[in-house]
């Protein structure tokens, strides 16, 4: 049996990139979340909100190795697996993802350090500072990717000339007409990946009865963030699927099962696609809700994949259910949100056991909810690298065999499998012992930080020896 490179590369792309969205859409929101509790800390000296920052620092750190570790194996196979696709589009994708690092990696990086290490080292407004820069250096690095990204999705100020990318405006192609709904929508992602997360780890300790100060304070702040972000991102999902509808129809036929163009479509809410024979067997929708979704009239035309050839279609069955597992989890997650908000009202959260351990169970699903996107994104684009401009086809590399795809295939899923099973090694263990809450413990000192203002310190007074 040969085997087909094309396929095999796709599939290599399709891991490393699943495995390493991850991170980042977990760092992003977990950094907003350690600078605003800095932020309170420094303003009311109250240090349950310090040992909440140190333990999520911690959680943090192990995570952002993870994703700097998997990321770095995304740029090298653009040059092994990708190299036509590279050197096509390098007059943009090479300055865009330069931008990237040294924008924000190399922020993110340099006070990472002063973050992790110097609470008790440098005065405590520069610890503050440190956490928001970190935040911010992460939605820096997520703005470059996500433009690069967008731009093959809804490319913009460029054009084609010999196989070759040329620039014909930096500000069309970096602010395409995706970019600013792509932005909206992951950052979004990243506040409720990272909400979750806080939320169904503290909920998990009052389960278990451990840490009740600090866990009240984080399951508070997050049940009111996300009982805002979750809905918000239901409005900011519509609107990005409506530019999906401008620029990419055939995506959002896909998404929609629509395999013939109608006048007041449904919306099929099951079926089960049959490529083959273009058609969907058992299917379930509700009468013209589809054309009132997509373009707000009832009798709206609402095209259907049957417009193009089968070669310019994108794969159905993936695209199709990938959707509806993300809005699944994400009315899934809009209910519990505001369910928990309403208890925490009513002062009946921290007492229901219930919703704690729902709350618990919902830690994997916001990652789950994010792949189911990114397929929706990226498998939709086929079989375009660029949308319109250059097929998936044309960008492998010339030179690569079935042979070699297949073997690095391996070799990445062997060493990403020992990093993921160290970093949730790691993980297990920083969880499971979990923020130290004060007043809990007898004795206890508060958190470590500069006796006096940095400013009092004499150069000439002699300093203790480390």
């Amino acid at each position: 049996m040969e085997l087909d490179p094309l396929l095999l590369s796709r599939i290599q792309f399709a891991f490393v990139v699943s495995f390493h969205a991850i991170f980042p859409v977990f760092t992003i929101g977990l950094a907003s979340y350690i600078a605003v509790l800095e932020g309170i800390y420094y303003k009311t000296q109250n240090p349950v909100y310090a040992r909440l920052s140190q333990f999520w620092i911690k959680i943090f750190a192990i995570v952002f190795g993870m994703g700097v570790v998997s990321g770095i194996v995304m740029a090298f196979q653009f040059g092994t697996n990708w190299s036509a696709f590279s050197f096509s589009a390098s007059n943009f994708l090479g300055p865009i993802l330069s931008y990237e690092v040294v924008t924000a990696f190399f922020l993110e990086a340099t006070f990472l350090g002063v973050l992790l290490f110097g609470r008790s080292k440098v005065p405590p407004g520069i610890h503050l500072f440190a956490a928001c820069m970190v935040a911010l250096g992460t939605f820096i690095s997520s703005f470059w990717i996500l433009a690069a990204n967008s731009w093959m999705q809804t490319p913009g100020g460029v054009e084609m000339r010999e196989g070759m990318i040329h620039m014909t405006s930096w500000t069309e192609a970096i602010f395409n007409s995706s970019l600013p709904y792509r932005f909206a929508h992951m950052a979004l992602a990243s506040f409720i990946t990272g909400g979750f997360v806080v939320a169904g780890v503290s909920a998990y300790y009052l389960l278990k009865g451990r840490h009740p100060n600090t866990s009240k304070k984080a399951l508070k702040m997050c049940v009111l963030l996300l009982a805002v972000t979750t809905p918000l991102q239901l409005v900011v999902g519509d609107l990005h699927g409506l530019n999906s509808f401008e620029n990419q129809p055939m995506k959002v036929a896909a998404m929609e099962g629509h395999w013939e163009t109608k006048q007041g479509a449904p919306l099929i809410l099951f079926a089960i696609p049959d490529a083959a024979n273009e058609t969907n067997h058992f299917e379930i929708g509700i009468p013209y809700l589809g054309s009132l979704i997509l373009t707000h009239s009832m009798d709206g035309e609402v095209p259907g994949l049957l417009e193009v050839p089968r070669e310019d279609r994108p794969p159905v069955g993936p695209v199709f259910w990938s959707f509806r597992i993300m809005v699944g989890l994400g009315i899934l997650f809009i209910g519990l949100s505001l369910l928990s908000a309403y208890l925490l009202w009513r002062g009946r959260l921290y007492e229901s056991p219930k919703v704690l351990r729902a709350l618990s169970w919902m830690i994997p699903m916001p990652f789950v909810a994010v792949l189911a996107g990114w397929f929706v994104t990226e498998i939709g684009r086929q079989p375009w690298i660029i949308h319109g401009l250059l097929r998936a086809s044309e960008g492998v590399t010339p030179s690569l065999s079935g042979g070699m795809a297949l073997s690095t295939l391996i070799g990445y899923v062997a060493v990403y499998a020992v990093v993921f099973a160290a970093g949730l090694h790691y993980l297990r263990i920083v969880i499971g012992k979990g923020p130290v809450d004060t007043g809990e413990q007898a004795g206890l000192d508060p958190v470590a930080r500069p006796k006096r203002p940095w400013s009092a310190i004499s150069h000439d007074e002699p300093q203790p020896q480390q």
